[in-house]
């Protein structure tokens, strides 16, 4: 049964390499934003994280939704649209505001959007048992086009889907069986995920080694042109970096005695690292920047060979 907030989280997406196909399936926009859950209950509004952290602080221009039903339970995902795009950066710095003071500086100046795409219970009735065409139905019945709140469009044509949002510059695709029910907290083959992930040439500056290992690479700390002749550290590079591809990279790196990079490294990121001379040039697949600058997300997609480190002035995101 769906109850209080505090008791529910969110369903979750599986990665997948192609979009689903056939009419048992429907696709959406996959929103590069912050996951809530969002229950009105007796005319008050709370915002709860994936995590299940309480964030109704953060976003005071989403409060008034609680007045529209006195029981309701949506999920979806809040975004910060920069030019007529989500931009996760923009949205970082509203996300761990706790003082109702700095929010309402920040709503005022760059308001969220919550993308509601599921309603999980109405009027005290729990619908997570409903298939997702029941739910989607009783979703736009509800009216929830508000200035801060919408419900976003769904589509039959997955492939198509997919090939409009990279050209937008949007996340990528979610796509949902009809049939499938609400499964809180599970990660479910039901729904699924598709992200468009831009490849980045960096260089590695340094490296950490893997959990029980003294030698094999567990992570690499990347950098590109600071625009100075320096190189600006862009992040932890984690994944990708199994079997021969992480033996070969760590056999092509050359211990230097300090950091290479101009800017800092986090406390979290140096720890227990070894410092290399910038010489090797890698592709990673990332899913933009954070406020930090740093990459969401990366992966290790190739050692470039072809490239050296004075090549990256000249090359972006592909």
């Amino acid at each position: 049964m769906c109850g209080r907030i505090g008791q529910v989280r969110p369903m979750l997406a599986s990665p997948t390499d192609s979009v689903p196909t056939g009419p048992a399936w429907v696709h959406e926009v996959k929103w590069d934003g912050m996951r809530v859950l969002a229950e009105a209950k007796g005319g008050q509004l709370r915002l709860t994280s994936r995590s299940g952290r309480d964030v109704t602080a953060a976003f005071p221009e989403l409060a008034p939704l609680a007045t529209l039903y006195d029981d309701m339970l949506l999920d979806g995902e809040v975004i910060t649209l920069e030019d007529g795009v989500p931009s996760f950066s923009a949205l970082a710095e509203r996300m761990h505001v706790a003082s109702a003071r700095k929010a309402a500086t920040l709503a005022g100046a760059r308001p969220v959007t919550l993308m509601a795409f599921d309603v999980l219970r109405l009027l005290g009735q729990d619908l997570t048992e409903q298939p997702w065409t029941a739910r989607r139905a009783l979703l736009e019945q509800l009216e929830l086009d508000g200035p801060r709140w919408q419900v976003p469009a769904v589509y039959d044509d997955g492939a198509g889907l997919l090939a409009v949002t990279a050209e937008q510059g949007l996340e990528g695709v979610v796509s949902k069986r009809r049939e499938a029910r609400y499964t809180p907290g599970r990660r479910s083959p039901d729904w699924r995920k598709l992200a468009h992930r831009p490849t980045l040439s960096v260089v590695v500056g340094g490296w950490r080694p893997e959990t029980g290992s003294a030698t094999r690479l567990g992570a690499i700390l990347a950098g590109v042109p600071d625009g100075d002749g320096g190189w600006a550290y862009v992040g932890r590079v984690g994944s990708g970096l199994g079997g021969r591809t992480g033996q070969a990279l760590r056999d092509r790196l050359t211990e230097a005695a300090e950091s290479p990079f101009a800017t800092d490294v986090p406390v979290e990121d140096a720890r227990g690292a070894t410092w290399t001379e910038p010489e090797v040039v890698v592709d990673v697949r990332h899913l933009g920047r954070g406020s930090s600058g740093k990459l969401r997300q990366p992966s290790l997609v190739a050692v470039r060979t072809d490239l050296r480190p004075a090549d990256l002035s000249e090359l972006g995101d592909a």
